[in-house]
């Protein structure tokens, strides 16, 4: 039987800069808490089904901050720490529990005991302390795709300076680059944020502006991933370019048939990858399938809120042990019945064979409407898997091997997903993103607008320290590489957005404060030309703390504003 066509998992793993920046509860943590809860649960899932003959595919971002994190010694020793303390609070409980004769919680107690231990076991036998070395391995062997992002996840389109938007993303491929051993072909756009290129005429300082996908080219990237509504947007009227009425409001929105120019009478779908404007031919735009997303998003009916699985919000008073479910809806926090694994697996079961059949059964419909086949790119946080979902790796589990069994659809990577399902049609994306309203709001907005001009003058300093530093000393190149570091990690989208939710509002405002200052500081160490004693000192000191991007070019950061082809 042909198949009715492809889909693909698009799993987007990112976490901020955390290391040495405080612990719970936040900070450095996040991480710990990443590796325990999805990272490793979901390696072994994928080792699982390789060893158990499984012919799967998928496709995982890895955010290069993320990598660098993942790959620091000092967090894999303080991940360690982490795994075992909470083996040894899980093994207080089962004590605990034992001397109050409360039977059920003692098993739950022992379940969470054998799950930390099981984690530590894996980290240290299974995959030799090195998720990235793992991760490279299931690529090489053609199991998965690794796609790639911006360096530390910056606001591309809010970024003032054109430099900073090709030393984010040129710094994030050779970290790629190290990491995996290969150059990446799809991207996750930082918080799916694009913006289309504007003429001089159209911009406020007389500037062409290079569209997102012409930095893309230039870099060799394929494919990249977009939220619903920037491809559906709406129907365009005749010929004209107007204003359409998608689900997240007005968006602008253009698709054209290669080689006219014409503009067709025809929404967009998420069905098909589309070529992107400047860069048609070259690169390619998968949008994220609604559908598939509302199965596990929506409060409504999203799996994640069956009765039977782990309560992510109720902790234990003593150890901070999840041992309740969700129960009933509209069930009190404190009134939470006690969690059961046994019904929380069979209930992942039955989930992941809906979901499966759910696949199958859209591909078809759109097969028979459409005369050809189609495709689902069905995009989420990696993170939901496992720490928000407690059951949800053992879910995507289940999906891949369902799917891999299927003989009506095509289970594959983004980028084979392009290759093999060419698009036959251009389309020109709106400024948009995945955020509230579909636009730049959730990171630019009354409580975050004072950070930009502050992003936007160090953009404008580096470019300036780059222009003045033709033929630096060793010395100083070190100065205006971390410099570029602190640049970059000051520019992560992460300090708008949890400023801007309210998770984290100190937090992210006294982070983005440092790397400021840190920046700042090294500017000045290196419009003074020399490094004395205190400076000498100072920049080791960030060099350990801030050390991300070892093979960071601060040349990338050189100014290229108005420039039609990025050089």
């Amino acid at each position: 039987m042909v198949s009715n066509g492809a889909f693909t998992f698009v799993l987007h793993s990112h976490l901020p800069y955390a290391r040495e920046a405080g612990m719970w509860p936040h900070g450095e943590e996040w991480v710990h808490e990443g590796i325990s809860e999805t990272y490793l649960p979901l390696l072994d899932a994928l080792y699982d089904l390789k060893e158990e003959g499984v012919d799967y595919r998928i496709t995982v971002s890895v955010t290069p901050i993320l990598a660098e994190q993942l790959g620091d010694p000092l967090i894999a020793d303080h991940f360690e720490t982490f795994a075992e303390e909470r083996a040894t609070w899980a093994a207080a409980d089962v004590e605990r529990f034992t001397e109050s004769g409360d039977a059920e919680l003692k098993r739950l107690a022992e379940h969470y005991h054998a799950w930390y231990s099981s984690t530590l076991k894996s980290f240290r036998s299974r995959h030799n302390r090195d998720i990235l070395d793992a991760l490279k391995t299931l690529q090489d062997e053609g199991y998965i795709e690794i796609s790639t992002c911006a360096a530390t996840h910056g606001y591309l389109p809010l970024l003032g300076r054109d430099s900073s938007i090709f030393a984010q993303l040129r710094t994030g491929i050779r970290s790629y680059e190290r990491s995996f051993g290969r150059k990446p072909t799809a991207i996750w756009l930082p918080e799916c944020a694009y913006r289309p290129g504007r003429s001089a005429e159209e911009t406020v300082d007389g500037i062409v502006r290079p569209s997102i996908e012409t930095f893309l080219k230039e870099q060799g990237i394929r494919v990249f991933f977009t939220e619903t509504h920037t491809v559906e947007g709406g129907r365009p009227v005749g010929k004209a370019a107007g204003e359409a009425i998608g689900p997240y409001g007005e968006v602008y929105q253009r698709i054209a048939v290669e080689p006219s120019d014409d503009l067709q009478d025809e929404p967009g779908t998420t069905y098909k990858a589309y070529w992107v404007g400047d860069a048609a031919g070259d690169v390619a735009v998968l949008a994220r399938n609604n559908r598939t997303g509302q199965q596990v998003w929506s409060g409504t009916f999203g799996y994640p809120g069956d009765a039977a699985y782990r309560e992510f919000h109720r902790k234990d008073g003593v150890s901070g042990m999840q041992y309740w479910a969700i129960g009933a809806p509209g069930t009190d926090l404190g009134e939470k019945p006690l969690y059961n694994p046994d019904l929380a697996r069979e209930r992942t079961e039955s989930h992941a064979d809906h979901f499966a059949h759910l696949v199958e059964d859209l591909l078809e419909e759109y097969r028979a409407g459409a005369g050809k086949p189609g495709v689902i790119s069905s995009n989420y946080d990696t993170e939901l898997f496992g720490h928000w979902w407690f059951e949800g790796v053992a879910w995507l589990k289940r999906v891949l091997l369902r799917l891999a069994q299927s003989d009506k659809v095509d289970l594959t990577t983004a980028t084979q997903m392009v290759n093999s399902y060419l698009p036959d049609r251009v389309v020109e994306l709106p400024e948009s993103s995945w955020g509230a309203g579909g636009n730049h709001s959730t990171w630019m907005n009354p409580e975050t607008e004072w950070m930009w001009p502050v992003i936007h003058g160090a953009e404008r300093r580096m470019e300036a320290l780059v222009a003045e530093n033709t033929d630096p000393d060793d010395d100083v190149k070190r100065v205006l590489a971390q410099a570029g570091r602190e640049l970059l990690l000051l520019q992560s989208s992460d300090w708008p957005f949890l400023v801007t939710t309210g998770q984290a509002n100190e937090y992210a405002t006294k982070r983005f404060r440092e790397h400021v200052e840190r920046f700042d500081l090294m500017a000045e160490t290196a419009e003074l030309g020399e490094l004395g004693p205190g400076a000498r000192e100072q920049l080791e000191l960030l060099e350990r703390r801030d050390n991300p991007f070892p093979t960071i070019d601060y040349r990338d950061f050189a100014e290229r504003q108005g420039h039609a082809e990025i050089q």
